[in-house]
């Protein structure tokens, strides 16, 4: 996205699957551009760099990022760029320290470091011109980041709170940009929209609403959203030694390997490598959903046409994953999967005939959710399949069938009679007149 300004160089990408964003900023005058919280896949900033005639001089980082792989050590070992974070971040590679008011110049552009911690300690955000504020993981638009991701909840969310009323002192037509949009793990409720103002975000945006810090404390404290997958794993390879380009990925065989199968639901429905976990790359939040399932010591082979191998390939990098086993060319799929209808699972229930087990997060299911059925998020189904009862079907559900599909597909790898609701859930069993129970908490 470029910004109309007297900015020379300003671009967004966002990457949309996993909800983050990175900026290229430069003065194609002078023919240097800076890369702000650069994703692994590198490859977008070098096109967009030649394409505008410029010479790539820097990365600036916001902070160690918890939910995605930075391509700061691909941009340091393959172009010889500089890393600049702030200490505080102690972080093994390289790097030019950052300090809070310090002024850093790119040709004619000037950029302002703010320290502002809560998200992480080492936090900081760029003030580009004294007009546009790229926040990083600080103020969303809509929202404000958790706090709970490197310190404590209470600790982060009270050092937040000044560091968002810091950065709510800046003038209404400031813009601001942020480190990630809707679909990110990090942060509850932020707007998919990819920029905003401080006048806007101080009249709309209830995490700035709160007057006091207690109050912030006890309101950002409780956040239920899930913590990124695979966080520790990212957070050391971020603030270790910086991580060159992956090798490319080979065929290989399924012997000893788990199979993440990556093409649609049906597809894998109609047949599939018996034992495979389904997470279709053309469905939403594919890196984090399937970084929720696979670990980094198992070997990981894929199962897809050639451009989906390669997508999951470039989102599994994205979240951590450099080390992938291969991909199968032409593999044998006699296992089936039965889905089951949404009409049908009244009668089922009545019969007593399966058990359903619930697959949202817990806030989804709180607003409502079927009597009698079973609660366990698609993420932790892996670990917990062996819970589940072998001596009668179960039926997967979720708000709309996405996670369902992959849940069933995790239960039938552990050898159950799983059968997911597809192409609807939870809101259409409610629309078709379904009764739901709302979890009301003692003394609500």
């Amino acid at each position: 996205m470029l910004v109309p300004s007297t900015i020379v160089l300003f671009t967004q990408f966002v990457d949309a699957d996993l909800g983050c964003a990175s900026y290229l900023i430069g003065d194609e005058g002078a023919g240097v551009a800076v890369v702000v919280d650069p994703a692994y896949a590198i490859e977008q900033y070098l096109e967009e760099a030649e394409r505008r005639g410029v010479r790539l001089v820097a990365v600036l980082e916001t902070h160690t990022h918890a939910d995605h792989l930075s391509g700061h050590g691909r941009l340091a070992l393959e172009h010889g760029l500089p890393v600049h974070i702030h200490p505080v971040a102690a972080v093994t590679y390289p790097n030019e320290p950052l300090g809070d008011g310090q002024e850093l110049t790119f040709g004619s552009v000037g950029i302002r470091v703010l320290h502002t911690p809560g998200h992480r300690p080492e936090h900081c955000c760029f003030l580009v011109d004294e007009r546009i504020l790229l926040t990083g993981d600080s103020l969303f638009v809509g929202d404000a980041a958790r706090p709970d991701l490197a310190v404590g909840a209470r600790e982060g969310a009270r050092d937040l709170f000044y560091s968002l009323h810091r950065l709510a002192d800046l003038p209404d037509a400031v813009s601001i940009y942020p480190g990630h949009v809707a679909g990110s793990l990090c942060g509850g409720h932020m707007s998919s929209a990819p920029n905003s103002t401080i006048g806007a975000e101080r009249a709309v945006n209830l995490a700035l609403a709160i007057p006091d810090v207690e109050g912030f404390v006890n309101a950002s404290a409780s956040i239920s959203t899930p913590r990124p997958p695979n966080l520790e794993r990212i957070v050391a390879l971020n603030a270790g030694p910086f991580v060159e380009a992956a090798a490319p990925l080979g065929p290989a065989t399924a012997d000893g390997a788990t199979v993440l199968d990556v093409r649609p639901a049906a597809v894998y429905a109609a047949g599939h490598v018996p034992g495979a976990l389904n997470v279709p790359v053309s469905g939403s939040s594919f890196g984090t959903r399937a970084a929720f399932l696979i670990s980094a010591d198992e070997r990981i082979v894929l199962h897809g046409s050639a451009d989906e191998v390669g997508l999951a390939t470039r989102r599994l990098h994205a979240v951590g994953f450099l080390e992938l086993g291969g991909y199968l060319e032409h593999p044998e799929t006699p296992e089936r999967m039965t889905s089951v209808d949404i009409a049908e699972l009244d009668a089922l229930l009545r019969d007593g005939q399966v058990e359903v087990i619930d697959v949202r997060e817990k806030d989804e299911r709180d607003a409502g959710y079927i009597a009698g059925s079973r609660h366990i998020p698609y993420r932790l189904l892996r670990a917990l399949a062996d819970e589940l009862p072998a001596d009668r079907p179960l039926v997967t559900i979720c708000e709309s069938g996405p996670r369902a599909a992959i849940a069933a597909s995790v239960l039938q790898a552990a050898g159950l009679d799983a059968h997911p609701v597809v192409g609807g859930g939870i809101e259409t069993w409610e629309a078709r007149g379904g009764r739901t129970i709302e979890f009301r908490r003692c003394g609500s």
